[in-house]
């Protein structure tokens, strides 16, 4: 990455040492009119629907997200080709998913230049991060919130067999930074930051892991190991969590904390539970964490230096935490 400071620095300097991502890509399609039942999921609509990939991604830079996250967690040449898609043409969704993130981010910024008012929210010119899902997330199985792949795939190089053209081709599609994201087990996260190192990727990645326990990642791992694996290497600019209950975040952030020094980004889910089978989400029962912007504060003075959310969130959850930001700074 080269010598000073990279774009996720720069942006956090910029931000008072706190920015915000976006929320839930899927859940927004879904309130669009995307019907998603589709193992490609929100990645179905860069085939069929790029308009209102679009639309999502401005509404959240409305609600003051500063990092917009493409819509290629589940998009896979793999995926695509199972859909009836050439490798070739494969290949040009993943960029495409890029391509549109940077094109409204640069429409959005233009746009906020132009009106130069001091409104509620004060918006920095977003990065747009390429996300790469799991393996789980490939296989539309459920399998990223357990970890458990089959003893064949529990593998670092077979991992990395699959990781390897996503990798590559995201890293070089003109996004900002990677979003590696719900990473449910060690043994992928040490392929993919082996993978980092090979392809001596020039962009700045985080890595971020799910829980359910809110000590371990999913397949049962210790979080404090995952995140001090992947903190190790120079390629990996930010660890946390995603996809996890709110109720769990300040404990894992807290546990993050003690094992790097490196910025900590967190986005939960709602608190809801996903059912594989049905394909839904199960509404918390017991919890009050649906709404988890009160935990914002939290969170930072817990160490996180990155919010957002996650399934089921939304971009009047996103504009509650950027509020809730920038009250924290006056």
């Amino acid at each position: 990455m080269g010598a000073g400071k990279n774009k996720l620095e720069e942006l956090l300097e910029s931000s008072g040492g706190c920015a915000v991502l976006d929320g839930g890509l899927a859940t927004q399609l879904e309130h669009c009119g995307a019907d998603l039942n589709d193992p490609l999921w929100s990645a179905l609509c860069l085939i069929t629907r790029p308009q209102l990939i679009q639309k999502v991604h401005w509404d959240y830079l409305e609600a003051g997200a500063d990092i917009l996250v493409s819509s290629s967690y589940q998009a896979t040449v793999q995926g695509f080709v199972s859909k009836g898609l050439s490798e070739k043409e494969g290949e040009e969704m993943l960029k495409k998913s890029v391509a549109i993130a940077c094109q409204v981010r640069d429409k959005f910024w233009d746009k906020v230049k132009q009106n130069n008012s001091s409104g509620e929210i004060r918006y920095n010119r977003a990065l747009v991060a390429a996300s790469i899902g799991s393996y789980g997330a490939y296989l539309a199985d459920g399998s990223e919130y357990s970890g458990q792949y089959g003893p064949e795939m529990m593998n670092v190089a077979k991992l990395k067999g699959f990781h390897r053209r996503r990798l590559q081709i995201l890293a070089s599609s003109g996004a900002d930074l990677l979003a590696i994201e719900t990473i449910p087990c060690q043994v992928e996260a040490q392929a993919l930051v082996e993978l980092l190192e090979e392809e001596d990727i020039q962009i700045p990645s985080w890595i971020s892991f799910n829980s359910k326990d809110g000590a371990n990642v999913v397949s049962g791992d210790p979080l404090s190991e995952c995140v001090a694996l992947a903190a190790k290497s120079a390629k990996v600019a930010a660890v946390g969590i995603n996809c996890t209950p709110p109720r769990f975040i300040h404990g894992l952030v807290s546990t993050a904390r003690k094992v790097t020094d490196k910025p900590i980004v967190v986005y939960p889910n709602s608190g809801e539970t996903f059912d594989p089978d049905a394909k839904q989400w199960i509404p918390a029962t017991g919890v009050s964490d649906v709404d988890f912007v009160s935990y914002v504060g939290e969170w930072k003075k817990a160490g996180a230096s990155l919010i957002g959310g996650c399934c089921r969130t939304t971009p009047a959850t996103i504009r509650a935490i950027k509020k809730s930001l920038q009250v924290s700074l006056i």
